[in-house]
C-alpha cells in the first residue's frame, strides 16, 4: 500500500514550538498506528511544517526520533516514509512477539510499582468501553497502550525498543484484521482479550509472573488465531454437480 501523507488538523491555539512539536508527534504516531498513513506512505515534512508552524529543523529532529521509535523509515536521498509491512516482517512478528510480551509482562510482575499498576487499570478501564462500544479505533489504540504501559513496568531499557516496534505492528494488524462490524464471535473474543487483561493485571499486582507470562501467552494466541482466520478464510461450500 502506497499512499503521501493527508493533511493533518493543525493544533489550535499559540502552542510554544515544543508544545506544537508534542503535539506533532503524537499525531503521527496515532496516524499510523489506525492506519490513516498506510505502510508505504511518503511522510511530507514540508506540509508537515506548514500545519504545525514548525521549521524543517524541529520537524526532521522528530521523525528521526519516531524513526528510532519504528514508525518510519529513513534512507538517505529518500523521502521519509511510514513503517513498511511485508511478507517477511509479518512472519518475523510472529515468532518475536510471544517472547517480548511474555517477558516484559513476567518482569512487570516483578518490578511494577503501586503507581504503575494503577495506571495500568485506568487504561484497562478505557480498553473495556472500547469493547463494549465495539469501537475499533480506541479498541486499537488501548490495547496499544495497555501492552506499553506494561512493557514501562518492566524496566528493561533493552526490551523496550523491541516491544514498541511489535506493538506498531500489532495495531496495524489489529486495525486491518478488525475494520469490519464486529460479529457475535468476534466480539466474544475481545470480551476474553478484555478479561485476559483484568487476569494480568492481578497477576502483575500480586507479584506472579509465572501466571502473567501464562496469560500473555494465551492473550497473543487468540490474537493470533484470529488474524490467522482473517488471512486463510475456510472456502466456501460449493455443491460439484457432475
Amino acid at each position: 500500500m502506497k499512499a503521501t501523507v493527508q493533511a493533518i488538523s493543525a493544533p489550535a491555539g499559540a502552542e510554544a514550538p515544543q508544545d506544537r512539536k508534542a503535539v506533532l508527534a503524537e499525531a503521527l504516531r496515532r496516524r499510523i498506528l489506525s492506519m490513516e498513513l498506510a505502510p508505504g506512505a511518503v511522510v511530507d515534512e514540508l506540509a508537515l511544517c506548514d500545519e504545525f508552524g514548525l521549521s524543517r529543523p524541529p520537524v526532521r529532529e522528530l521523525l528521526r526520533q519516531i524513526a528510532a521509535e519504528g514508525y518510519i523509515e529513513l534512507e538517505a536521498n529518500r523521502a521519509p516514509r511510514v513503517a513498511a509491512m511485508n511478507h517477511d516482517s509479518l512472519h518475523s512478528f510472529f515468532v518475536a512477539a510471544p517472547l517480548i510480551y511474555i517477558a516484559t509482562t513476567q518482569l512487570a510482575a516483578t518490578n511494577a510499582s503501586t503507581a504503575e499498576i494503577e495506571a495500568l487499570k485506568a487504561i484497562q478501564v478505557l480498553f473495556r468501553q472500547a469493547i463494549e462500544a465495539r469501537d475499533v479505533e480506541n479498541r486499537v489504540v488501548y490495547n496499544d497502550a495497555f501492552h506499553l504501559e506494561i512493557g514501562k513496568m518492566a524496566h528493561n531499557d533493552y526490551l523496550m525498543p523491541s516491544l514498541r516496534r511489535l506493538l506498531i505492528d500489532h495495531a496495524r494488524l489489529g486495525k486491518i484484521f478488525y475494520r469490519h462490524p464486529t460479529t457475535d464471535d468476534m466480539q466474544q473474543d475481545l470480551e476474553v482479550a478484555c478479561d485476559q487483561h483484568d487476569q494480568m493485571i492481578h497477576a502483575i499486582e500480586h507479584r506472579d509472573p509465572a501466571r502473567a507470562g501464562q496469560l500473555v501467552r494465551e492473550h497473543f494466541e487468540l490474537s493470533r488465531r484470529r488474524m490467522a482466520e482473517y488471512a486463510a478464510p475456510q472456502g466456501l461450500d460449493v455443491p460439484i454437480q457432475l
